[in-house]
């Protein structure tokens, strides 16, 4: 790997640990990246999931205040993550790459109209109450949805977490996002596990990748903390679209 391709890594990674932990899109920087220095989609895909663990390392190290008291939850999601993660990795492995290569552009793009959808807005100090049994059962289902798709290819997964954790209760967007972050670093942590062994990760990648996740992970939680993020939000989900149409051409050309 050539210094000007560790370079471009790093930058995306860092792009991706804002994008991801700010608006759930970390994919829509890291996985182009990787296929601009000469992955096949694949191997991109899971090279992309090894490295988005050092986001999830990251965005908790940077939101403990936002997870103070928020254990119970997290011990009630957390296997829910992981059993939707492991199914994801299990599917990917099981879809063939060409098949792949043509479904990427419907995700990128989906994921990406799903950042455009207005959303409630939250009182801020709010903190959530308990959802009750009925909906605590609902919140674990979606969670293992949502996280096969993240273990699948993961694009714009933590938007649908954060849409889901904020209408199932009424917290905070920093509290809900720290959540979502945390959740989401389980699924992709097991999901990376299973391609170590048993998929083409590409570890050179990797290294600056995670490198540039772990430092805009780290960022991230501080500008939801600050920061409005309507107008970041929209021009993510719109250069979301313009990235499903370059590479829907492609595939499909």
């Amino acid at each position: 790997m050539s210094v000007a391709e560790f370079a471009l890594l790093v930058a995306a990674g860092i792009a991706g640990g804002l994008f991801g932990t700010i608006a759930g899109l970390a994919s829509l920087a890291t996985y182009p990246a990787l296929l601009a220095v000469g992955l096949s989609p694949v191997s991109a895909n899971v090279t992309n999931t090894v490295a988005l663990v050092f986001t999830g390392v990251g965005s908790v190290l940077s939101s403990r205040p936002e997870l103070a008291g928020q254990g119970p939850r997290v011990r009630r999601l957390a296997p829910m993550a992981v059993l939707g993660g492991v199914a994801g990795a299990v599917l990917l492995l099981s879809t063939p790459a060409d098949g792949f290569e043509r479904i990427v552009p419907w995700l990128i793009g989906f994921a990406s109209l799903t950042i455009l959808i207005p959303r409630r807005p939250v009182p801020d100090g709010h903190v959530a109450p308990d959802p009750g049994s009925g909906r605590n059962v609902a919140e674990a289902a979606g969670m293992a949805l949502i996280c096969v798709y993240g273990g699948y290819f993961g694009a714009a997964a933590g938007v649908l977490l954060l849409a889901m954790l904020l209408h199932t209760t009424h917290d905070t967007l920093p509290r809900a996002n720290a959540l979502k972050n945390g959740l989401l670093g389980c699924a992709n942590g097991i999901a990376a596990l299973i391609f170590a062994f048993l998929a083409p990760v590409n570890w050179a990648a990797v290294v600056p990748l995670g490198i540039g996740c772990l430092i805009g992970s780290w960022l991230g939680p501080k500008v939801v903390r600050w920061a409005p993020v309507t107008i970041l939000r929209w021009l993510i989900g719109l250069a979301g679209l313009g990235l499903a149409v370059r590479l829907g051409v492609q595939a499909y050309g």
